[in-house]
């Protein structure tokens, strides 16, 4: 019959032991650096949200604000504009929902749900409409319709490099682009002042 009995370990096993568990030791703590350099930096965390005043902005008119890297449209609609808007069926738009990132994922493009925000009575507030200012197409930034320069027939935005049409309520009508203009995650801080992020 042979002897079961395990070997008392060594001073030799503790210390292969104790050798391999400061080399991982080491092995971590040379890795965490480059793992730590992946995190974004302090500065793209700063910009994860802004505040902006929007006092200045008169009906009709149009601020750009830096937000994340992207050119950031916050639009001032007059009521033409927002009539306009929503007299469109969703079925004439190339995107039907509303990119909205204060709604559901499945939320319809229609004019309420593409300026609703963050608040949980936006009433009233129809006039602000908030999106990114980046094509949906290639990236592009798109050149924005004033009554002094009209751009594309749709009173929004034109992206020249290839066309694409966007309406009033940021929705594509025309081109390449397959999507409407996002609108991000925003709420007023008061009735002259916005977060966005």
């Amino acid at each position: 019959m042979a002897d079961t009995t395990a070997p008392e370990p060594t001073r030799r096993d503790f210390l292969y032991i104790a050798t391999g568990g400061v080399a991982a030791v080491g092995a971590a703590m040379t890795a965490w650096p480059f793992i730590d350099q992946m995190n974004p930096s302090s500065a793209v965390l700063a910009l994860a949200s802004i505040e902006a005043d929007i006092s200045p902005v008169q009906l009709g008119q149009q601020v750009v604000f830096n937000w994340r890297g992207h050119p950031l449209f916050v639009r001032r609609r007059t009521p033409q504009e927002i009539a306009t808007a929503k007299a469109v069926p969703l079925s004439d738009l190339i995107d039907p929902v509303a990119r909205n990132a204060n709604l559901p994922d499945n939320a319809p493009a229609t004019d309420e749900n593409r300026v609703a925000t963050g608040d949980a009575n936006h009433t009233g507030k129809e006039e602000w409409l908030v999106v990114v200012g980046v094509c949906t197409h290639l990236g592009c930034t798109p050149t924005v319709s004033t009554p002094q320069s009209p751009q594309g027939e749709y009173g929004g935005w034109l992206c020249h490099c290839h066309g694409s049409q966007y309406d009033v309520a940021g929705r594509v009508r025309h081109g390449p682009a397959p999507q409407n203009l996002a609108v991000p995650p925003w709420t007023f801080l008061s009735p002259t002042k916005i977060k966005v992020g």
